[in-house]
This record gives structure tokens, sequence and C-alpha cells, in this order.
């Protein structure tokens, strides 16, 4: 079934991102990493000053990972930014610098799962891959389905309506697959779908069935007291410092006040009243990781 009304819609509604139209496939790659799990509205302006700062993946390759850990900045799992510098370094040295354009090769990049594969190689090589992303999976639930979401986890019926659903011709599957994306990100949201606005109101499934309600409640990620807090304060610290902090300085506020680069993130870390077990576990997790490092003058970013 082709549903061209969320085509002639998308030609007509789509945001208007620096990461579509004239960009990089670097910019394109750049932009679905960061992407991940975070808004546009906090993605576009450290990607805007990421292209302009690190242009090509040579430029990247090269930067050094406190430089990299710094500039992504607050956009959320620090780790996304070392998967693309380690990505970046293997474009250098396998691809001779160019992004790779097939879904195979894009796979083998460090950080690249099969989403971001799928999606690179439509909107950057305008290949006929079957991108599912969540917004495109929550279309697919409501309009084809008649459910309120799709299941909890990505299945293999799933992938295979969407494969069902991509047009034959090749440049008409990359409109479709930024269409689907594009009207599940703007109007079939999760919580409060713009059904009147829909183009294909009177084709949904789910609004035929009366709109039944999800079989499953959806649970956000808790932010507040978690371990991964505590992780997003201690990197704070870090990137606001460029000497080491001595760990005295995460433990105890009064000794905070003698790092004056870093005072203000020191004081949003101990505002949290860790405990020191979970502090403990955080700074243990972020040297595991590779997000830190501890040398003898205390907690650093990796070089």
């Amino acid at each position: 079934m082709v549903y061209t009304e969320i085509q002639e819609w998308f030609k007509r509604e789509a945001r208007d991102l620096p990461w579509r139209g004239d960009c990089s496939a670097w910019g394109i790659l750049v932009s679905e990493i960061m992407l991940q799990q975070t808004p546009v509205v906090r993605v576009q302006p450290v990607w805007e000053e990421w292209l302009g700062r690190w242009p090509t993946p040579a430029d990247f390759a090269a930067a050094p990972a406190a430089d990299v850990l710094r500039a992504w900045g607050k956009l959320g799992y620090p780790r996304r930014a070392l998967r693309l510098h380690a990505a970046a370094m293997e474009i250098v040295e396998k691809h001779r610098g160019a992004v790779p354009d097939t879904y195979d090769e894009l796979l083998e990049l460090p950080g690249v799962g099969t989403y971001t594969a799928a999606a690179v190689a439509a909107f950057a090589f305008g290949r006929r891959t079957t991108v599912v992303d969540t917004n495109i999976r929550r279309v697919h639930a409501r309009l084809v389905i008649g459910q309120a979401l799709p299941a909890p986890a990505l299945t293999a019926a799933e992938m295979a309506l969407a494969a069902d659903l991509l047009p034959e011709d090749v440049a008409e599957s990359v409109l479709w697959n930024a269409s689907v994306m594009e009207l599940g990100a703007l109007l079939c949201t999760a919580r409060s779908p713009k059904c009147a606005d829909c183009p294909v109101l009177e084709k949904c499934a789910w609004i035929a069935a009366g709109q039944p309600e999800p079989t499953y409640i959806p649970k956000g990620q808790p932010w507040a007291g978690t371990d991964r807090q505590v992780r997003g304060a201690v990197m704070a610290v870090l990137r606001a410092s460029a000497s080491p902090i001595h760990a005295d300085l995460l433990w105890d506020p009064a000794a905070a006040a003698l790092h004056a680069e870093a005072a203000p993130e020191l004081g949003k870390l101990h505002d949290l009243n860790t405990h020191a077990p979970q502090l403990q576990r955080a700074l243990a997790g972020l040297v595991s990781d590779g997000l830190a490092q501890l040398t003898d003058s205390g907690y650093r970013l990796p070089a």
C-alpha cells in the first residue's frame, strides 16, 4: 500500500534542518549519532558548532579525546562521542577519509548500528534501505496495524512490515523514509498526537478502531538520584577543568572552593548529596568506559 499523502505532506511541512538538503555524508552521520535519544532542539546548536570545528572525518579523527568530550557538552550518553571518534579514525584509515556509502560498510564502523547504517545509506547516499526508528515504528503501528504504540522492542514482524511498505523506486524510498519519520516526530507523537492535522487520517487503522489505549505504559528512563545523573555531574566537572580533579574535591564541598575553574560544576555535584558508594560507582564506570582517567594527580578527561 502506498501512502503518497505522507510524502506530499513532507514536501510542504518538513522542518528546515541543517543536515537535510546540501549536507555532507559526514554531517549526516554526525547528526544521526547525536540524535540518538536526544531531541533536535538540543542537537542542532552542538551539531553546527561541531561541523564548523571538524568539517571532515580527518579533522575529527585528529582531535584529542578530551576536546571531543568537551565539545559533546550536555548531549548525554557521551560514549557516543568516543564511538564517533573511533568511527572517524576508521574512516580515515580504511576508507581514505570518506564516509563509506553502503549499508554493510557503514555497519562495520564503531558505534554504528542497523538503524544508523540504514539512515546514513538512505539520507547521505540515496540508497534504498529500510529505515526504522521509534517515530517510524509508531506511525506504522497506528496507520497500518491499528495499535496505539508499537511493541516495547523492535520485532521481526515490524521490520517485515517496514520492508513491505518501502517503495521500490530508489528515490521514492528515500523520500518515504524521511516522510514517515517526520510525521512521527511532528504529528503522530507518542503522548499527544495531532490527528486532525494528519494527511492520512481517513486511512488510519488506529482511528478506525476507535483509538484503543496502549496495551502497556511506556516507562521513561529515570534521572533524578540515579547513577546516570551522578555520572553526568562528574563529567561536567571534568569538562570544566583543564587540570586533573583531585578526588578530595569530588567528596568534600569545602575543598571544592579551592578549585575556582570547576567550582560551579563541583557545587552542582555536591548539591546532589550523593552517597559514597554511588559516587564510587560513577567514577569507576566513567574510567571503565574510557570517559575519564585516574592519574596520580586526580581524575581527568582522557588524553
